[in-house]
């Protein structure tokens, strides 16, 4: 199977002039939040060291489609990439088409992704999206952030990922654990929620940056700025980082590693204990299925 993440259309879709981006009920405008000039300069630079480290960072999960993409994605909530590219050559080998996954028995697709962890949950969003693109698009997905925020196991992460990777718009940014983590120890936002963490740096970053700063920053933090141990001392963002020092110092310990969890698998932040399976939590705060 191939990915076509490798071929990530660039093309932004910018609003008109003085329109702006949708964020819930309320407007977005890239580079819009009112900073100093010397933070405009840090996170122009962070921007730049990034460009230039990681000039190809993209999507890690294998897809043919954009049907392959979104039910990859839904099935890398609380997992890696590389588990998910590990299941996902059989499972549409079986249901290579939304129709076919909407006819799925659920006990047969819950033992196909049981390793993605929280695979019941999984397996109820997956029926339920597939069946959705069926009697409401056609067998299609949607273009749109409105419309895929009407799938099962949709939030705005899952349809950010859809609209960058495949479709190539920037409607806003992607916010994954590693997101999360990285745009606080560097200051970025003073927020811990992952709507109003995507909500910030639309308003800081500019929006031309928003669809591969997120694949850079999400690469940086499976390469260097770890939850665990973040390699500061080797980190080319050290000097811009204003949680170096402490990180340093605590050996990796901050209050933004905590609240996103414990590692419990190998690359992969999950929700601490939760034995695969039998978790219905929801996330507390992007309101997708963490099954």
């Amino acid at each position: 199977m191939s990915s076509l993440c490798g071929a990530l259309r660039l093309t932004a879709n910018p609003p008109s002039r003085g329109t702006g981006w949708k964020f819930g009920g309320a407007k977005i405008y890239g580079m819009s939040r009112k900073v100093s000039a010397a933070e405009e300069r840090r996170i122009s630079e962070i921007l730049a060291r990034l460009r230039e480290r990681y000039p190809d960072a993209t999507c890690a999960l294998h897809h043919e489609n954009a049907y392959q993409l979104l039910v990859a994605t839904i099935l890398s909530a609380q997992c890696t990439d590389e588990r998910v590219n590990q299941v996902t050559p059989e499972l549409f080998r079986r249901y290579p088409t939304p129709q076919h996954l909407a006819g799925a028995e659920p006990e047969e697709l819950e033992q196909l992704i049981r390793s993605t962890g929280f695979f019941r949950n999984k397996a109820r969003s997956l029926i339920g999206c597939s069946r959705r693109l069926v009697e409401q698009y056609g067998g299609n997905v949607p273009d749109t952030m409105e419309d895929l925020l009407t799938l099962p196991g949709v939030a705005r992460k899952t349809a950010n990922v859809v609209l960058s990777t495949w479709f190539g718009k920037a409607e806003g940014i992607v916010v994954d654990t590693h997101v999360s983590r990285l745009a606080q120890r560097l200051g970025l936002v003073d927020a811990s929620a992952r709507d109003d963490i995507e909500k910030q740096l639309m308003e800081r970053i500019p929006q031309k940056e928003w669809i591969p700063f997120a694949y850079r920053l999400i690469l940086h933090g499976r390469l260097v700025c770890k939850a665990k141990r973040p390699n500061c001392r080797e980190c080319f963002l050290a000097d811009l980082c204003p949680s170096a020092a402490e990180l340093v110092e605590t050996g990796g310990r901050s209050p933004g590693a905590k609240r996103e969890g414990e590692v419990t698998r190998k690359g992969s932040t999950t929700a601490k204990n939760a034995p695969a399976g039998r978790g219905r939590r929801r996330s507390k705060t992007s309101g997708e299925s963490l099954a």
